[in-house]
């Protein structure tokens, strides 16, 4: 796991922290070795019915985004076995990478004090981050709702 600065200011044009994550499968996934575009996806936890509506819609829209060359990725502090029962339970076709320590989340700036029901308590922000094929920041969606989302982002990669 690469270690960095905690970022919390990533916007379009400066670059994106570097990662090696485990993944869904037993392989690793390391940001500097893909080619072109990355959806970095961060959702707060698997199965839960948000994430899950979201996963299932970038899953549907997998073969639309890699004809555009780019690389959807999820990510979450879940480890990887959970990833591996989620993925197999809803037929999912994106890569799941587990963040456990954070590290990444914190770099990315989505480990975010939340408050509900008036309880406040640390999770992830769920947020996407579309980085161009020169590793730089093209655009970053924060507190994103899920309705309509993955069909914005596609949007987003198909304009690069």
């Amino acid at each position: 796991m690469t270690k960095g600065p905690i970022m919390t200011d990533l916007t379009a044009g400066t670059a994106a922290p570097d990662f090696t994550l485990p993944r869904d499968g037993g392989d690793k996934v390391a940001l500097a070795d893909i080619d072109g575009p990355v959806v970095l996806y961060f959702y707060p936890k698997d199965d839960t019915p948000g994430c899950t509506k979201e996963a299932i819609g970038f899953t549907e829209q997998l073969e639309a985004f890699a004809a555009s060359g780019a690389t959807v990725l999820g990510v979450s502090k879940d480890p990887v076995a959970k990833h591996e029962k989620f993925i197999a339970k809803h037929e999912l076709k994106i890569a799941l990478l587990s963040d456990e320590e954070g590290d990444v989340c914190e770099r990315y700036g989505v480990w975010v004090e939340k408050n509900m029901y008036g309880k406040k308590y640390m999770g992830i922000e769920r947020a996407t981050f579309l980085i161009a094929a020169d590793k730089t920041i093209a655009q970053v969606w924060r507190k994103v709702k899920v309705p309509g989302h993955v069909d914005a982002v596609l949007e987003a990669v198909q304009a690069l």
